[in-house]
């Protein structure tokens, strides 16, 4: 018992799988609570998503005309080599946000039920930190923006790689099977369905490289992969494994299916002028 009422047991916060999540948080905090943080994740989504498709897909249509023209052996590397470079072009650009929701996901986890500062005020804290130690020149200070962004694109860039080479050839695979009809069903369905698979592969498969942010803040992936071997051997390494791919299956779906329909809208828009 506390001075206002009786607190909650310790074995509240002591998770045992992703149900065992949905169920305690609904029921002590309410179902809304499990969208928690979505204004944050947004804020990184978007401009992300923004900046990594519209690059992808120049550059493998680059990539593409170039091997068809040139080097042919080139062609079958072209989304392997355009979602690798599309992906760090996106996290280069955004890893500000990213350093920001990741310090306010620290700072959750060491000051429990404290609420953390916004997004804004996360990131001019950063500047403001380091300024205050010795540093005058403000604009060198700048690079502390950037800070993480390593262990970000160690784990984004091999997903996105993976992400995309599994991808492109399940897509054609399907719309295939269904036949060449050029309409949003199709189009919604095919890459829903191949984004789905090519997010449960690639987030299994690197599942060992998304760890703690609270780790990434202080430690590489080389030192934290480390760690969590030889503590806890190959579990520790993927644990948190299905959760991963349960979450990036149909978030890779979603997203790629609503941008391709979204661009056949838009073609045949086009095509009607």
């Amino acid at each position: 018992m506390n001075g206002l009422g009786p607190s909650c047991s310790s074995e509240c916060f002591q998770y045992r799988g992703t149900m065992d999540v949905f169920y305690k948080v609904t029921k002590q905090e309410g179902v809304f609570r499990l969208w928690r943080g979505t204004a944050a994740s947004l804020a990184l989504a978007v401009p992300t998503v923004g900046i990594y498709l519209p690059s992808y897909d120049l550059l493998r249509n680059w990539i593409e005309e170039y091997s068809d023209h040139s080097f042919p052996k080139l062609r079958p590397y072209a989304p392997l080599i355009a979602g690798s470079v599309a992906r760090s072009l996106a996290c280069i650009t955004c890893s500000p946000i990213e350093l920001a929701r990741t310090r306010m996901q620290a700072f959750k986890v060491s000051n429990v039920g404290g609420k953390p500062p916004g997004m804004w005020k996360t990131l001019l804290g950063v500047l403001a930190l380091r300024q205050s130690i010795n540093h005058p020149e403000n604009i060198r200070s700048y690079h502390l923006l950037w800070t993480g962004l390593g262990a970000q694109l160690a784990r984004d860039v091999p997903f996105s790689a993976i992400c995309w080479t599994v991808l492109e050839p399940t897509r054609r695979h399907l719309i295939r099977i269904v036949g060449e009809q050029s309409n949003a069903a199709v189009i919604l369905g095919a890459n829903f369905s191949a984004g789905f698979i090519a997010g449960v592969i690639s987030a299994g498969a690197t599942c060992p490289l998304d760890k703690d942010p609270a780790r990434v803040l202080h430690m590489n992936t080389r030192r934290i992969l480390h760690e969590v071997w030889s503590k806890e051997g190959i579990s520790g390494i993927f644990r948190g494994a299905g959760p991963r791919m349960a979450r990036a299956g149909p978030s890779v779906g979603i997203v790629v299916s609503s941008y391709e329909v979204v661009k056949h809208i838009m073609h045949r828009k086009h095509a009607e002028l």
